[in-house]
């Protein structure tokens, strides 16, 4: 199994169940309030019509022509599914970013490297970016992204933590060579639906549709995901909301000793005396965070939803010593 975050059974095994506030995602934990799904999406496969109008709200929220969109079970299911449809041999993932980039790449029988200067990328038939990237939050804006495109075969573009940056997206004006991923999941705090998007050239598209099979997105993430990609007021508060939240988080955090490393809108990647013992210290109050087996100091923790879940991560701190 690769190393990821969320992985509550694996804490509960080892500091006991419990009130668990889980901070190891980049997941809003102040999810859109959606809904129940109606009796339709929950009893009927999901026709063209569910399809059309979830493309309709993604169209007008990336700001890209429906054409070019694809809803996948998840930016995972692209992630697993277009290393296997482009022709190629050699990729490169820039460097440290999102373990299933690579693991993915070399599972359909790529040769993967993984530099961490972006120049490194040129010449590669795929390259692979995550912007605003994943666990550091370095961002690259359009006109680099256009540049290193220019070098590559094909660039991946994984912007599943832009949502709260529409500044950074190359889904506007995509060069064409270029697949941008979207997740649904984390800015909407609804990972469960298991809702994501490829941009792409429509041919491209095409073939990944034939991988993905039909009925790829459910009856209920068809309905949910359509009416909360067009509500565009709650986006525009939540993105104040996590700005200011992550403000405060810093300040929490930092006021401890530990320096503010990098993060995004959804979560802040922190550098520590020593990672395992942070995890474990936060872990005995309830508190799960992400560290990475190949740094002994970064520690990432999401951001907590209200203010119960502000004044544990500080207990915690303060109970630590």
């Amino acid at each position: 199994m690769r190393d990821h975050g969320g992985d509550i059974d694996s804490a509960a095994r080892r500091f006991g169940r419990g009130d668990w506030i889980d901070l190891s995602t980049g997941i809003n934990r102040r999810p859109y309030p959606a809904a129940a799904p109606g009796p339709h999406a929950m009893t009927a496969l999901p026709t063209g019509a569910d399809m059309a109008r979830l493309l309709a709200a993604a169209s007008d929220r990336f700001g890209c022509p429906r054409h070019d969109l694809l809803a996948l079970a998840g930016a995972s299911a692209a992630i697993q599914i277009l290393p296997r449809v482009l022709n190629g041999q050699r990729a490169a993932v820039l460097s440290p970013s999102y373990n299933e980039h690579a693991a993915s790449l070399r599972a359909a029988g790529w040769q993967v490297a993984e530099p961490h200067d972006p120049d490194a990328l040129s010449g590669a038939d795929l390259a692979v970016i995550v912007n605003p990237n994943n666990p550091d939050g370095r961002e690259y804006a359009p006109a680099q992204i256009a540049r290193i495109a220019a070098g590559v075969g094909h660039l991946l573009v994984d912007e599943s933590f832009a949502d709260p940056r529409p500044d950074l997206s190359v889904a506007r004006a995509r060069p064409a060579n270029v697949t941008v991923l979207r997740s649904f999941g984390k800015f909407w705090g609804l990972a469960g639906l298991r809702l994501g998007f490829a941009i792409a050239a429509p041919d491209l598209l095409a073939r990944m549709a034939e991988h993905a099979g039909p009925w790829a997105v459910s009856g209920p993430a068809l309905e949910i995901g359509a009416a909360a990609l067009a509500d565009g007021a709650w986006a525009a508060n939540t993105v104040i909301w996590l700005a200011e939240a992550a403000l405060h988080l810093d300040q929490i955090v930092t006021a401890q000793g530990w320096r503010l490393e990098g993060g995004t809108h959804l979560f802040r990647l922190y550098h520590t005396p020593d990672a395992g013992a942070a995890q474990d210290m936060l872990a005995r109050a309830g508190i799960w965070s992400r560290r990475f087996p190949w740094h002994p100091h970064w520690l990432r923790l999401g951001i907590p939803g209200n203010r119960d879940e502000f004044q544990r991560v500080e207990a915690a701190f303060t109970a630590a010593g």
